[in-house]
């Protein structure tokens, strides 16, 4: 694992609060009303990639999900979020792992990713991504990322902006596209960054 990167975002954790960090979301709506698009029995196998301490496994919780896994590269991340849910946490698979190295044991029924792809700014990444993304996933796959109008830099690091296009043209080996929007998201301390979502299910090779 790359442990500078790890270390950067431990330390994002450590010494951050959630009103101090851009991606906060009280409701992650949008991600939501994608999941609830695929028609998934509550059994379903979830996959939450870069979950950080994101709220998205409490209302999946909430609804009757019992197959949830959240994977992100900061463990202090995943402790935090571990620490809200309290017995609750005990219902979901962790897993502290670069998403570049993850190596699945399982099949996905949908693959859940809000602004962890856009941090991969090298072919080599992006190619390892998908790789991974193929082999594990056999539902339904729904990414966000900064469009083409929103930041070029997450929490100071370099990202990668897309269009619906270039985002089609990277999955379009192994996924074919259903649906995307664009959205602003407001920040904690109230600036606005534009996203992109997609959802993609996955097709037979």
């Amino acid at each position: 694992m790359n442990k500078v990167i790890q270390n950067y975002w431990d330390t994002v954790y450590q010494t951050k609060t959630s009103n101090q960090i851009s991606w906060t979301q009280e409701i992650p709506k949008t991600s939501l009303d994608f999941i609830h698009s695929f028609g998934l029995a509550k059994t379903a196998k979830i996959i939450d990639i870069g979950g950080g301490d994101s709220k998205l496994v409490d209302h999946l919780l909430d609804e009757g999900f019992d197959n949830i896994t959240v994977l992100d590269i900061s463990s202090k991340a995943l402790e935090k979020a571990k620490k809200r849910l309290g017995s609750r946490a005990e219902k979901v698979n962790w897993i502290v792992s670069d998403i570049t190295e993850f190596k699945p044991d399982t099949l996905f029924d949908v693959w859940h990713d809000r602004a962890t792809f856009h941090f991969l700014t090298s072919a080599a990444q992006v190619a390892k991504y998908m790789d991974t993304a193929r082999s594990s996933v056999s539902g339904f796959l729904t990414i966000g990322v900064f469009s083409d109008r929103g930041p070029e830099k997450c929490s100071g690091l370099s990202i990668k902006q897309y269009s619906e296009d270039n985002l089609t043209q990277e999955l379009q080996n192994g996924f074919d596209k259903i649906r995307c929007i664009t959205e602003d998201h407001e920040t904690p301390f109230r600036t606005t960054q534009n996203f992109l979502f997609c959802s993609f299910k996955r097709h037979a090779s």
